[in-house]
């Protein structure tokens, strides 16, 4: 048997004889397959860093609502406390106007206690 016919019909790459192109081959492919695999890779890791962004954002705009609507109602709080403050005195005025007496002899009453409370 001949040797050129037996290595022609049993290479690794089909019929190429020549030893040192094999490894260059393999070389080939394995840097293809790497950049392929990484290709994916990049590509989903962008899919998930996009949604994550965007769920970020939406996360962002309503904690940024929430801060503005809080913001707003602390911001009607004085006018709020004003308008209590003078209902309570529109009020205690109308009932010392309708029972002045009672009233002084409330207040008179109030202030002894307070008095003997802090002698104690």
């Amino acid at each position: 048997m001949d040797q050129s016919t037996a290595m022609s019909g049993n290479t690794p790459l089909g019929g190429n004889t020549n030893p040192a192109s094999y490894p260059n081959a393999k070389l080939d492919s394995a840097t293809q397959t790497a950049h392929q695999t990484v290709d994916k890779v990049a590509d989903k890791a962008t899919a998930q860093v996009d949604r994550l962004t965007g769920t970020a954002h939406r996360a962002v705009d309503g904690a940024a609502d929430a801060a503005n609507s809080a913001a707003a109602w602390v911001s009607t709080l004085p006018e709020q406390a004003k308008d209590v403050q003078s209902r309570f005195t529109e009020s205690a005025c109308a009932s010392i106007r309708a029972r002045p007496l009672s009233s002084v002899a409330g207040a008179l009453a109030i202030g002894y206690l307070l008095g003997r409370l802090a002698r104690m």
